[in-house]
């Protein structure tokens, strides 16, 4: 029986029941208030200025915070712009480490707050003049629960970060939060759905892309189109923050496990919300099992 006829059903018999009409394609879902929680997405232009950047992002904590949001998402490069006249060297003598200023900082800003971050800066790394391009999940107490350190780096239409980047070697594990399993990916990852699907098998429920998405020729619609398949494909919420200003799109955006985009911030700096439901997640996964479906067994015995 289809949901629509069950809710003609209830109201021809005078019955007093509560839940959702959607589509029939669409996951018939009843939510409660411990499923939901508040993220805040924050889209900003970056200063070539660290000090300038730190404070704008604290700032951005405590707004956040202050609309009870339980995870504040920042995107790639939050720590300053690096423009093409920074040089390698110029680069990695401003980078930190994760024990360094930076992160200490927004991490006592997060227990300050009781809100957890997640963020990216420039990690040092033993390569001479490189470093990494590292994201972070903070907990509400200010410990650094994960790291991860971006394996694909964007030496594609015309770009190059392996002259002034080192590329990590893993994906980490998917980090448990109060707004779920979240899986840590950093901007051009999502152009490799092999990244997403590896998260997505290992638990991850939420996918966290803090970006710096480069303007172009069709790069909006690419942005927008990775960022639906992501989370179709996988059954999960995909929450990417974006640079905007400088040579950045914007677009930062949320999508839900069906692919529905939950905002769109345009090219405005400031600060988004939305709400997660978990139970979403499980749904779809039980509706449109994809990662049930997969033919492991199979895909291995093509040879190239």
């Amino acid at each position: 029986m289809y949901y629509y006829d069950l809710f003609i059903l209830a109201l021809h018999n005078n019955k007093m029941v509560h839940f959702v009409i959607v589509p029939y394609l669409y996951p018939f879902i009843l939510t409660n208030s411990f499923n939901l929680m508040k993220v805040a997405v924050v889209q900003f232009k970056a200063s070539t200025k660290k000090e300038i950047n730190l404070e704008k992002i604290i700032s951005y904590i405590s707004k956040a915070a202050a609309k009870k949001a339980t995870l504040c998402a920042f995107p790639e490069f939050m720590m300053f712009y690096t423009n093409s006249k920074q040089t390698p060297k110029q680069l990695a003598e401003l980078s930190e480490t994760i024990n360094g200023n930076f992160v200490s900082s927004i991490a006592q800003t997060a227990k300050e707050y009781k809100i957890q971050v997640v963020g990216s800066f420039y990690e040092k790394s033993r390569k001479k003049d490189r470093v990494f391009d590292t994201s972070f999940v903070i907990d509400k107490n200010g410990k650094v629960l994960s790291t991860y350190r971006k394996i694909h780096l964007y030496d594609a239409l015309g770009f190059k970060e392996s002259d002034k980047m080192a590329s990590g070697s893993k994906i980490s594990k998917p980090v448990k939060t109060s707004v779920g399993k979240i899986g840590m990916m950093i901007c051009y990852d999502l152009r490799f759905p092999e990244m997403s699907r590896s998260l997505a098998a290992a638990g991850s429920e939420v996918l966290v892309a803090p970006s710096a998405w480069v303007k172009g020729k069709m790069k909006e619609e690419h942005w927008l189109t990775i960022n639906k398949t992501r989370a179709i494909e996988n059954g999960c919420y995909v929450v990417a923050p974006d640079q905007v200003g400088n040579i950045y799109c914007g677009r930062s955006i949320v999508v839900d496990p069906y692919g529905k985009i939950l905002i769109d911030m345009k090219k405005k700096q400031g600060i988004g919300f939305v709400t997660i439901d978990l139970k979403k997640v499980k749904d779809t996964r039980k509706v449109l099992p994809l990662l049930k479906n997969r033919r492991t067994d199979v895909y291995p015995t093509l040879k190239a």
